[in-house]
């Protein structure tokens, strides 16, 4: 008798084609697909059967993207044929625990936001370093619109607070709010308890791209002793559409990460960050060329034309090697350099030198 694990494999219960395979087809398709993400906290008492009933219907439906399920519920970015949208809706809300699912659809639609269907357990559908039972996940915060979010903002005595990561804020964030200098919402949940300890009595206002984050977030906080914590509901991606329809007043400055393909969404017309090289003005997020060092990191067109998508001189050089060396390299240093790197935040060496001159035309700029 075949064991569950070997019938698995036989399913072929993952994508098996190479990334240059998928991007190919992906460029061969002649209909267009719709970008949306998803989340619910929902108990799923078996996450692995989900997994695997999700991956067989979606990848029948063409779907693509990266989905985590855990016992504390799904989290899912995908990219959806525009063509099966209404079945891929009515078969979903067919599932318990994931009926009236609220959906975000993408600001900027892009069929190459995603190149496979990948779908994960995980211990967290949002990595936060607690265990699940901790606190009330149920118990969240108030859900506010754009208006009310931005009505709450007038009040002088409100606390904002981002709570994405520094490289997320970097490129976009509201006007007045804290935006703190991390790479994980793992590090970020106890650092912001520790820096508004004092201010549990104020008016908290969280966002975050989608929403996922505040619902933690809010239900971690209301957990701390804040008693009035509201949230932005559906993040920046629901404040753009509804600023948009509703004629509001725009309050995010810059532009929005997102985890996909896409890297970005314009919010308005500013770009308020700066590449890290030249200190032009940028918003371009790539990742070092580099494989062994990955570091995430602004650079603009120029520069990474000038530095062939390179950090720093070094990484450059290292990147112009053969494949073969760079793999060898990566072996040897591969995990001390990511070790030496953090995700996003640049080492000293890769910051811009800039005269009196420079920064006061990047200031008044």
């Amino acid at each position: 008798m075949k064991t569950k694990k070997v019938q698995q494999k036989e399913e072929r219960l993952w994508n098996l084609l190479s990334k240059e395979d998928c991007m190919k087809n992906l460029e061969a398709e002649e209909f267009n697909r719709i970008t949306v993400s998803f989340y619910k906290y929902v108990e799923i008492k078996k996450p692995q059967e989900m997994r695997d009933n999700l991956w067989r219907r979606w990848n029948e439906l063409g779907c693509l993207g990266r989905i985590y399920v855990a016992r504390e519920g799904i989290n899912a970015q995908m990219s959806v044929p525009e063509h099966n949208w209404e079945t891929f809706k009515k078969e979903l809300y067919e599932i318990p625990e994931f009926t009236n699912i609220p959906f975000k659809i993408g600001i900027i639609q892009d069929s190459k936001s995603f190149w496979k269907l990948a779908i994960t357990v995980k211990n967290n559908i949002v990595a936060d370093g607690l265990h699940f039972g901790e606190y009330d996940i149920e118990n969240v915060g108030k859900h506010l619109t754009a208006e009310e979010f931005n009505a709450a903002m007038e009040d002088p005595d409100t606390v904002v607070v981002d709570m994405r990561n520094q490289y997320e804020s970097e490129i976009g964030h509201f006007d007045g709010a804290m935006c703190h200098d991390v790479d994980t919402f793992r590090d970020q949940l106890p650092m912001v308890a520790d820096d508004i300890s004092d201010k549990k009595d104020k008016k908290l206002l969280l966002y975050c791209t989608g929403g996922i984050r505040c619902e933690k977030a809010s239900a971690y906080f209301k957990h701390k002793g804040f008693t009035d914590v509201n949230q932005l509901h559906g993040g920046v991606i629901a404040y753009k559409h509804q600023v948009e329809k509703q004629g509001l007043e725009n309050k995010f400055l810059g532009a929005n990460y997102v985890f996909d393909g896409r890297d970005k969404e314009r919010i308005g017309d500013q770009i308020i960050s700066h590449c890290h090289q030249c200190g032009t003005k940028s918003d371009r997020h790539v990742n070092c060329a580099n494989k062994s060092c990955n570091l995430l990191f602004l650079q603009c067109e120029d520069c990474e034309e000038k530095n062939t998508k390179a950090c720093s001189k070094k990484c450059k050089k290292i990147a112009s090697w053969s494949p073969e060396k760079q793999k060898q390299y990566y072996k040897k240093h591969g995990k001390s350099s990511q070790k030496k790197f953090s995700k996003s935040l640049r080492p000293k060496k890769i910051r811009a030198k800039k005269s009196p001159w420079e920064l006061l035309k990047n200031i008044f700029a």
